[in-house]
């Protein structure tokens, strides 16, 4: 385990530390002595353990803001005690007076307080014991709060991993390893909040597999899981690098586009509505099924929410009116006729971009690495006006 260690402090300070913690290759160790090139250096790439030199300037400032970054809660951060001062009234205190300087120091926010005074300084009296003896006590006592600091970081790796585990099982749609409809609503606020952001269009596209129910019903459930797995593997490889695929429910499916005009969407949704309905799926050597599907394509308005609701919802009313009309056919916000002013209230709807080729995705997955379990866990539900259906629901259409 390569544990990394910032030393808040200056030099001299760093060749007091014990051989085990400065020699070559058993910490990756830094040492820092300014505040805020500390703080920068924390935020971007936090350390496992910091050791603080209590007299170094701006020492109790450094305790005093981790001990406010809660997302930084992990860092084990161990306080050494060399002001001359203090450690020369320690001589002649009592041990209570001792333990309330400790106290103190641990609520600053530091998880270890150690009394570590150079014997040899001139501002610093002789210590009954010889030089040697004391810092030997000191070192083992360091050493000893570095073996706790060492399991905690253990426990938060192991932490990590299990929680990017669940992560991806959270966001991943079991059957078709798609990302599954909690993956969206975290994913798609985001896509609206990056589209007004860099002031690029962005699209989405809301498909069903078309008379789905008389499969299950002909064949069976078994058939029906392979037809749907078979269908995702078609789309996610005929998807681009920045098209991203959902399960919403069921046989029907979500495909965010970004950076993609409404008629760019318009274009990717013909494209796999020919993919998908001009070759069967082979179930088996014995067995290949015939289907279609029904797709709603629509684009971010400037008075759409935050959420993507809106955007989602005018997508569910177009495949609907897909539905309605006969199926296996396309209904972009290009080719109805709706007479409100929003229509012409699109945010670069019609702007181009620079390339839309079509560049293999193999996977799709790299959604499900990004976010932890713990920012999907609370996430809202998504509302149809026309289909209200709950986060713990499966939504099994009709046909």
């Amino acid at each position: 385990m390569n544990i990394s260690i910032l030393v808040f402090g200056n030099d001299k300070f760093l060749a007091t530390l014990p051989e085990q913690i400065r020699e070559a290759g058993a910490f990756n160790l830094e040492a820092i002595a300014n505040l805020q090139m500390a703080v920068s250096r924390i935020q971007s790439k936090p350390p496992d353990i910091i050791l603080i030199q209590s007299s170094q300037d701006d020492s109790m400032q450094l305790c005093c803001w981790l001990n406010q970054q809660t997302k930084l809660s992990w860092i084990y951060c161990i306080l050494l005690e060399d002001s001359p001062e203090l450690i020369a009234d320690r001589e002649n205190q009592s041990w209570e007076w001792e333990s309330e300087i400790t106290s103190r120091a641990l609520k600053l926010g530091a998880d270890a307080y150690i009394w570590y005074g150079d014997a040899h300084s001139e501002s610093t009296p002789q210590r009954k014991t010889d030089s040697a003896a004391y810092w030997n006590a000191s070192h083992r006592l360091l050493l000893s709060q570095l073996t706790v600091a060492l399991r905690k970081a253990q426990k938060y790796r192991d932490l990590m991993k299990t929680n990017d585990l669940l992560s991806t099982i959270a966001l991943a749609d079991s059957l078709t390893e798609l990302n599954n409809r909690r993956a969206l609503e975290w994913d798609l606020p985001r896509q609206v909040k990056k589209a007004r952001t860099d002031n690029t269009p962005l699209s989405l596209i809301i498909l069903d597999v078309d008379h789905f129910k008389k499969v299950n019903d002909k064949y069976g459930h078994l058939v029906g899981d392979k037809l749907l797995k078979l269908l995702s593997n078609r789309i996610r490889n005929n998807l681009r690098v920045q098209d991203t695929a959902f399960r919403y429910g069921g046989e029907e499916f979500v495909i965010i586009l970004g950076n993609t005009t409404a008629e760019e969407a318009d274009s990717v949704a013909y494209r796999l509505n020919k993919i998908v309905g001009d070759s069967p799926f082979a179930i088996d050597s014995t067995l290949t099924i015939d289907v279609t599907i029904s797709l709603g394509t629509a684009c971010l308005l400037a008075n759409d929410d935050e959420k993507g609701l809106n955007l989602l919802d005018r997508a569910d009313t177009l495949l609907l009116q897909a539905k309605s009309e006969g199926r296996n056919r396309v209904i972009s916000c290009i080719n109805t006729t709706e007479k409100n002013s929003s229509v012409h209230n699109e945010v670069n709807c019609n702007n181009k971009i620079q390339s839309n080729s079509y560049i293999f995705n193999p996977t799709n997955k790299a959604l499900q690495k990004e976010v932890n379990y713990r920012t999907i866990a609370g996430s809202s539900s998504y509302v149809s006006h026309h289909r209200a259906i709950q986060l713990p629901c499966i939504k099994i259409a009709v046909g």
